[in-house]
């Protein structure tokens, strides 16, 4: 088992450094730098700010640099927002949205499973067809039009909940649903499938005939041997909500990551850019890696093949 996650984890650090190298590479390919978008700057102040940043050196030199940088776990200044490091910026921005994203996948796990089961149990009547149509309106709506119409609905129209903001509990229901509808549904797909296939397995029906009830059944049999296609989604889903979604965190001012990931294209902040691209590939390989550790829990042929 240790040689299987130890070529695992290698595998995965090749990965990072791929992802570090092709972000550098098309991050300066594209014209433009993040000074160019202050009109009026005199020419001696660019040379005087890319002197200043490393940006007049060759490309290999600053990549060299950035990677020295990064084994000692600095990220860099941030280019746009003058005097905040870009491993502040995330560690301010990530608590907001790991949070939020915990939440999120909660409801997408537990909503997910329990619209499989209803399916499943009731395969062919109007409770699978029901759930079933809940999955495909929860996979065809975008989260931020969800979002939205949830805010208008709930917040505005029956005021149940706050319109915005995120200081508590209250507050992150609506933008969690809002994260976890479209999860929600894939995993409800995802795990009807297996859990069909499942109750048609000759022991499932000897229970049954021995008049085992249907939560017991599922408990026991059922949703042991179904989690493991739901298993397998878990490593990018926990990095996709993790790391929060701009336009549910825009809708509701929602203080995340998301917000941050997205102005530093936009403000072509190159180191800013480069951390949060970073962060968001580290969280999403060890998400990965943590759901191989859980496969060979579960399931130890999982090593040997």
């Amino acid at each position: 088992m240790i040689r299987y996650l130890l070529k695992k984890a290698s595998i995965l650090l090749l990965s990072l450094f791929v992802v570090i190298t092709l972000t550098f590479v098309l991050m300066h390919s594209i014209p433009g730098d993040p000074f160019v978008q202050d009109k009026g700057v005199p020419e001696e102040i660019l040379k005087a700010l890319h002197k200043h940043y490393g940006l007049d050196k060759p490309l290999y030199v600053q990549f060299g640099k950035y990677l020295y940088s990064l084994l000692h776990l600095d990220l860099g200044p941030s280019f746009k927002y003058q005097g905040r490091e870009v491993g502040a910026i995330i560690a301010q921005g990530f608590p907001t949205s790991f949070y939020l994203g915990l939440e999120a996948l909660t409801f997408a796990i537990f909503g997910g499973l329990l619209l499989a089961a209803i399916a499943s149990f009731h395969q062919g009547r109007w409770q699978d067809y029901m759930t079933m149509l809940i999955a495909v309106i929860g996979l065809s709506v975008p989260s931020f039009i969800l979002a939205a119409f949830l805010q208008y609905l709930f917040a505005m129209r029956w005021d149940l909940f706050p319109v915005a903001r995120f200081t508590s509990f209250s507050h992150s229901i609506l933008p969690a649903v809002s994260l976890a509808a479209l999860p929600m549904a894939f995993i409800a797909r995802l795990a009807r499938a297996n859990m069909v296939e499942i109750l048609h397995l000759d022991f499932v029906q000897t229970a049954r005939a021995k008049g085992v009830s249907p939560v017991a059944l599922a408990m026991r049999h059922v949703f042991k041997n179904a989690l493991f296609p739901v298993i397998s989604y878990l490593g990018p889903l926990c990095a996709a909500v993790f790391t929060g979604s701009f336009a549910v965190e825009k809708i509701y001012g929602i203080p995340g990551l998301g917000q941050w990931f997205v102005t530093s294209i936009t403000n072509r902040d190159y180191t800013m850019i480069m951390g949060t691209t970073i962060f968001y590939s580290a969280l999403l390989l060890l998400c990965t890696f943590m759901v191989d550790i859980l496969y060979c829990v579960l399931d130890p042929r999982v090593v040997y093949e």
